[in-house]
């Protein structure tokens, strides 16, 4: 009968030649993203004319559709910068203090490029032996004196090698060695004056301080020189007063409802209500209560996996949905709780009705290359988020270690007992128990070097992947999802390992 109906639609010039997504994730059995493969299309335009641009809430458009998770090893302002600096986007994790988070905010909203996001600064009674033990750990090369011996004090001079290289005593204190006449740069100055004093000055680093002296930044030649060597960043992610974008995590608890209000006197362009279990009235009170109070913050909410889940939180009035529960690689979720959904299917599930209702979705977890990117996009997101492709990066939290002679950083879910001791329970609704049950781990990843390198090779990649699928853009992609002109297929464990790479004695694998 099969081969019969395959002959009538051939003449009647019709191929039947692959699935459409509705057939795919209609079987009963959830799929990830390596279980499902796309069928090329026609390619009749070239890579560089593909346009991700793409919304992750209602009114925040993003040029490059990748964001950065609200993880306290993965997102602080230093990755939220690059990632905004990138077109994309960062979200400030939660397990900071209220006043901690709303620096970071500050951080990055203030942020001018060529600036040291969090430079080494010391007081002026603090000693050559600490600055020693900074300098081991961090590897720098310098500090700046401040009277407070912190972002914000008034300059009193700088510490580099020169000033302490014959310095024997340990116990010699900083305002002893420091020297004070110190070239600045006014906070005012723009990034191409920046650039052209560190040239004319000859110099590494200059502090930059406001009118009153107070130090509110590092300038650094470094940056700019490896500027030469990265990929052309693009167009920022910027809000209407020109200042880079920036999101948040905040909980449902009372005490977040101060939190989000000070977050929003910072300038905070989104929050994320962070839950791995999204769909509850703890959800629903508070977007209605920040819709109320702060009409015009934009709000993500979630997390969730089916199309009621996602109702609920629309109905009550999400600006956008975080779309995943158990597949990020160190969550335990779906093997703790038995509960989740595969990624693939969720994204297509909840994507079909979010975008029903025009409320974009964000794919949560599971994205582990530009591969995965692509398939989350062509499915139904409107963006992505990464965790562990971000860990280890040059500008996530935590410093560099050694472990079997590989350079490391710390990486961990929020879910495990570690995160929660900082006070991520709260995301799980454990926060008013006395048994703690884990749903992540914490463990550590090499170096991945630095996301203004990254970001800009994925982003290519996943507009190499839209043009061999046909598809000139986003709003064609999901044209093509719900008309059926998409075309996929589920893979078998021997075509997934067909797919990658096999039947080699040795090799190096660089995507970039």
């Amino acid at each position: 009968i099969f081969s019969i109906y395959l002959l009538k639609m051939t003449m009647e010039g019709e191929i039947f030649d692959g699935y459409t997504a509705q057939q795919v994730f209609s079987q009963g059995t959830c799929q990830t993203y390596d279980d499902v493969i796309f069928h090329p299309g026609h390619i009749c335009f070239g890579a560089h004319e593909v346009d991700l641009r793409s919304n992750v809430t209602r009114k925040i458009q993003l040029r490059t559709p990748i964001v950065s998770s609200p993880m306290d090893t993965v997102t602080e302002a230093e990755l939220a910068i690059a990632m905004a600096t990138l077109g994309g986007m960062g979200f400030i994790h939660y397990n900071n203090t209220t006043e901690e988070q709303v620096d970071h905010v500050k951080k990055v909203k203030s942020y001018k490029k060529g600036y040291v996001v969090n430079p080494t600064v010391l007081g002026p009674e603090d000693t050559v032996g600490k600055l020693d033990s900074i300098k081991a750990v961090r590897g720098l090369s310098s500090a700046c004196i401040t009277d407070t011996g912190a972002l914000g004090g008034k300059l009193l001079g700088v510490v580099t090698n020169r000033d302490v290289e014959f310095v024997n005593d340990a116990k010699t204190k900083l305002v002893e060695v420091m020297t004070t006449d110190v070239v600045t740069i006014p906070e005012s100055a723009s990034s191409e004056s920046i650039l052209e004093l560190l040239k004319s000055k000859k110099k590494g680093k200059l502090p930059v301080v406001d009118e009153e002296g107070r130090l509110v930044g590092l300038a650094t030649r470094k940056y700019f020189l490896e500027g030469l060597n990265l990929p052309n960043p693009g167009e920022p992610s910027l809000d209407s007063q020109g200042r880079l974008l920036v999101g948040a995590a905040v909980g449902t608890r009372e005490g977040d409802k101060v939190r989000v209000a000070q977050l929003v006197a910072a300038g905070v362009d989104a929050i994320i209500l962070d839950s791995s279990q999204g769909d509850s009235l703890f959800q629903i009170n508070m977007i209605k209560f920040i819709k109320e109070k702060h009409p015009n913050l934009q709000i993500i909410a979630g997390n969730v996996v089916t199309g009621a889940q996602a109702k609920r939180l629309i109905d009550a009035g999400a600006d956008g949905l975080r779309v995943g529960m158990g597949s990020g690689s160190i969550c335990t979720t779906q093997e703790v709780c038995a509960v989740g959904r595969g990624q693939a299917t969720a994204v297509y599930h909840v994507s079909r009705v979010a975008n029903q209702l025009g409320v974009p979705i964000i794919a949560d977890g599971g994205i582990q290359n530009s591969g995965h990117i692509t398939k989350a996009l062509a499915l139904g997101a409107s963006a992505v988020m990464c965790g562990s492709l971000f860990a280890g990066t040059t500008e996530a939290p935590g410093e560099y270690t050694m472990y079997n002679g590989q350079k490391v950083k710390r990486y961990r879910g929020m879910g495990s007992l570690e995160a929660m001791a900082k006070g991520s329970e709260s995301r799980y609704l454990s926060d008013t128990q006395n048994l703690k049950i884990a749903q992540g781990v914490s463990g550590i990843v090499k170096d991945k070097g630095s996301v203004r390198k990254t970001v800009p090779f994925m982003a290519q990649a996943v507009k190499q992947g839209f043009q061999d699928m046909g598809v000139k853009d986003m709003k064609m992609a999901r044209e093509w999802l719900y008309s059926g002109e998409m075309k996929m297929e589920t893979r078998t464990s021997a075509a997934q390992a067909e797919g990658n790479v096999h039947d080699m004695v040795a090799f190096e694998k660089k995507p970039w």
